[in-house]
């Protein structure tokens, strides 16, 4: 277990000539193991090696957005990688020392694999690099079973900026499942080190935002049609008894938008905001597919929505694991109020605990402390293992540098015909199983 003295560094050291194992099958038993422990591998200087990746899933090991985002991590920190292949059950990662000459990295699933994942796997290692960072992803922007990016701009990205770093972020090219080809384009700004964070007080809701995509040959009325039936079950939540708001003093604001200039190919998704007056950020989305209507893309949003606000956190249920890794490094105390705790944020604090040594302690919300009636909320707290970029203290470019690296399929996969489309998906498997939430 690393202590804090061992995470002030992130260039070479002596390492440990066994790898650290870990279960791939615990607990929520999926990428997001692969995904936290590469990253804090290569930012701790420690060997890993991953059994049992994805034991439990119908289709068990690496799929191709797994592996891109390991070998990203990987041509970062001029590691080794073993068993780095599509349906790897187990890796080994051995870290080296940050490259610092290079200063973009392309990367490309191959497949409609989710981008926003990509960054989850990435952001730590640029934000405590020696220099800034660009990353042009490719992949999936708006997929089923993950975060889309419109979450990553619109909720992630304003809350994490409290642990006191800060990235920009756009979306090139919107791209769907099955057809990926989506962009989105990255660039990090390093920080010395993360500021802990307390995020305890709900507060009350002062604005909600649906905003309602169509892209290609989707009709507009579609945006509409999913707007107006999520409307109608958050304005019956509003209604509900013992709230903290009530539809009188909530602004709710409608949108529709044809994405089709810059999306590649058909699709449409839902995404529902909702600000507090404690400048907590909380989102429901859903994304359509073929023989699903639209009225139950609205109802999916909204329903998880309603159901974020009422067990009483300070943060969704999608943001929760997302913020652990964070914690877990940050120089102090970080206190976060959610609710009912998600597998993966509990894999998420196992993992990060093992890996660090950070201490996380988790307590139910008294009865008496509960704000209204439906609350199910517990506070989560954890004294960080202070990780200091050492590079940020012999001071640190301004800008990328030069050198680039490219990872994952090439060419972008929006230029296949669709004869090479096809042998691609025998290749790499591009009809992967979705994870639920990651």
């Amino acid at each position: 277990m690393a202590s804090s003295s061992s995470s002030s560094s992130t260039s070479a050291a002596p390492v440990p000539a066994t790898p650290i194992c870990i279960d791939g099958s615990t607990l929520e038993g999926g990428g997001q193991i692969l995904r936290n422990s590469f990253s804090l591998s290569a930012l701790l200087g420690i060997p890993i090696t991953v059994q049992k990746i994805r034991a439990n899933r119908s289709t068990p090991g690496l799929r191709p957005q797994h592996l891109t985002g390991l070998e990203m991590i990987a041509a970062m920190y001029q590691g080794a990688l073993k068993g780095g292949h599509i349906n790897s059950t187990e890796v080994t990662f051995r870290p080296g020392p940050f490259d610092e000459g290079k200063g973009t990295y392309t990367v490309n699933t191959g497949t409609a694999g989710s981008v926003s994942l990509l960054v989850q796997v990435s952001l730590p290692c640029a934000i405590l690099s020696p220099h800034p960072i660009k990353m042009v992803l490719m992949g999936g922007t708006n997929a089923k079973a993950a975060p889309p990016v419109d979450y990553l701009i619109e909720v992630f990205k304003p809350i994490s900026s409290r642990f006191g770093f800060n990235f920009d972020v756009n979306v090139g090219r919107r791209g769907f499942y099955p057809r990926g080809g989506g962009i989105l384009n990255v660039q990090t700004h390093p920080v010395e080190h993360l500021d802990p964070i307390t995020l305890v007080d709900r507060g009350r809701v002062v604005s909600i935002t649906s905003t309602a995509y169509v892209a290609g040959r989707v009709p507009p009325t579609v945006a509409q049609r999913m707007n107006d039936a999520a409307k109608k079950i958050l304005w019956k939540y509003l209604a509900g008894p013992g709230l903290l708001e009530s539809r009188d003093n909530v602004e709710y604001i409608q949108n529709e938008v044809d994405a089709s200039s810059d999306s590649n190919g058909d699709g449409t998704w839902l995404m529902i905001v909702a600000k507090t007056d404690t400048g907590c950020l909380f989102a429901g989305s859903s994304v359509g597919e073929r023989g699903v209507s639209a009225e139950e893309v609205g109802h999916e949003a909204a329903n998880q929505l309603a159901k974020d606000l009422g067990d009483g956190g300070a943060v969704d249920e999608y943001l929760q694991d997302q913020l652990i890794l964070f914690m877990a490094l940050a120089r102090g105390k970080s206190s976060v109020k959610m609710g009912p705790l998600a597998l993966h944020t509990q894999t998420s604090i196992h993992f990060a605990s093992v890996m660090t040594g950070a201490k996380f302690e988790v307590t139910p919300t008294p009865p008496d402390q509960k704000k209204f009636p439906s609350e199910t909320s517990f506070m989560v707290t954890c004294e960080g293992v202070g990780y200091t970029n050492r590079h940020a203290l012999e001071g640190m470019p301004a800008a990328p540098p030069p050198g680039e690296a490219h990872v994952g399929a090439a060419p972008p996969f929006s230029k296949y015909t669709k004869a090479q489309r096809e042998e691609n998906r025998k290749k790499t498997g591009q009809d992967e199983e979705p994870e639920k939430g990651k």
